[in-house]
């Protein structure tokens, strides 16, 4: 699997001068970043975004599908630093189907991929795309996980859950604790450190595979809750984000652990999903929620105790405007979504905030 395997140079003159006191001028603060539109070339509506994944600020991918004539038809967008465009070179894309979530794995992009009803994995390098069919034909395709020397699809057929490992050369099925009943998500940092949230004869839980075995990680999840995301960062540090529910109403929770310990905390965000929560280039956790102004999105910034809240650009004539999913990209934030203008069906829209 090829692939499973920005510099940036300033330069600083510094010059000395003597300049009266009268001269001097000072600096004020940086004006605070805001959000702009990103023009998109429109799919064929009605149209759904499954993810988004960026590598620095000249290079995303964003994946989904649109509605054609005979049904659903993969979509493909590349933003290149200045631009979106539509690509149609990979195979497939002209054939029923939809594309899921879309991760770099070093200068690669991976993509999973409904090509009429079989699953692969789609692959882009220098040398142009690629794919690696799946050994078995699921029902559902739920999630893909792909990381240098490995990649993870999990799904179903008819004879239950199935966990699909591809080691570069073949693929495998992995096992899964006693009582696990569906595999609700799966994310990787490494070949042998993946994690995934599962739907357990028990409740929710968090499994965790050591390059040996699937195991319960043991995870103190807030009873009655569920999980919508996991995020795994380098320096260790592990986020979750889902939602409990107490007499039948649901409220967004958020546990980190740093390796040792796991703490949660319940910020204001009602029952918002996390499912597209991302870790800034500021190091606060953002995600879209559900927006009180129709013609504009909105987003929190989520920094320890502090949440905080951002509107997208205005859009005339929108009555929804809803991003689907978010991207770190360079210094800056991506995203991609849908928006509703009076008198259409939606299409698609991105935002960036700062650069």
């Amino acid at each position: 699997m090829n692939g499973l395997r920005a510099v940036v140079v300033c330069f600083v003159i510094a010059c000395a001068a003597v300049v009266s006191p009268a001269a001097a001028v000072t600096a004020g603060p940086a004006p605070t970043p805001s959000w702009s539109a990103l023009p998109v070339p429109p799919a064929a509506p009605p149209v759904t975004v499954s993810d988004l994944a960026a590598r620095g600020p000249r290079e995303a991918w964003a994946t989904g599908y649109e509605q054609a004539t005979d049904g659903l038809r993969p979509m493909l967008y590349r933003w290149n630093g200045t631009t979106w465009s539509r690509d149609t070179s990979f195979p497939g894309a002209d054939e029923p189907g939809w594309l899921g979530k879309a991760q770099f794995v070093g200068t690669d992009v991976w993509i999973l991929h409904n090509r009429a009803g079989a699953g692969e994995l789609l692959g882009r390098s220098a040398g142009g795309w690629s794919a690696v069919p799946l050994p078995l034909t699921l029902w559902t395709y739920q999630d893909f996980a792909a990381v240098p020397g490995a990649a993870w699809v999990v799904g179903e057929d008819d004879t239950g859950l199935k966990v699909l490992h591809y080691d570069g050369s073949r693929w495998t099925t992995q096992a899964t604790p006693d009582g696990v009943l569906y595999l609700m998500g799966i994310t990787a940092r490494t070949a042998t450190d993946a994690w995934a949230w599962a739907d357990t004869s028990t409740g929710t839980s968090v499994l965790r595979w050591d390059g040996t075995a699937w195991r319960d990680a043991k995870v103190p999840l807030p009873p009655d809750s569920n999980v919508h995301t996991l995020l795994l960062e380098p320096s260790g540090r592990i986020t979750i984000g889902g939602s409990q529910y107490t007499d039948g109403v649901a409220r967004t929770y958020l546990m980190t652990s740093n390796g040792h310990a796991w703490r949660t905390a319940y910020p204001p965000l009602g029952d918002t999903s996390t499912e597209a929560m991302v870790r800034g280039p500021d190091g606060a956790l953002w995600l879209p929620v559900r927006s009180d102004r129709a013609f504009q999105s909105k987003y929190a910034r989520v920094d320890g105790p502090r949440t905080t809240f951002s509107y997208g650009p205005e859009r005339t004539k929108a009555i929804d405007v809803k991003p689907r999913a978010l991207a770190r990209a360079g210094s800056g934030l991506l995203s991609f979504g849908t928006v509703e203008i009076y008198g259409s069906k939606p299409n698609l829209m991105s935002e960036r905030l700062g650069g």
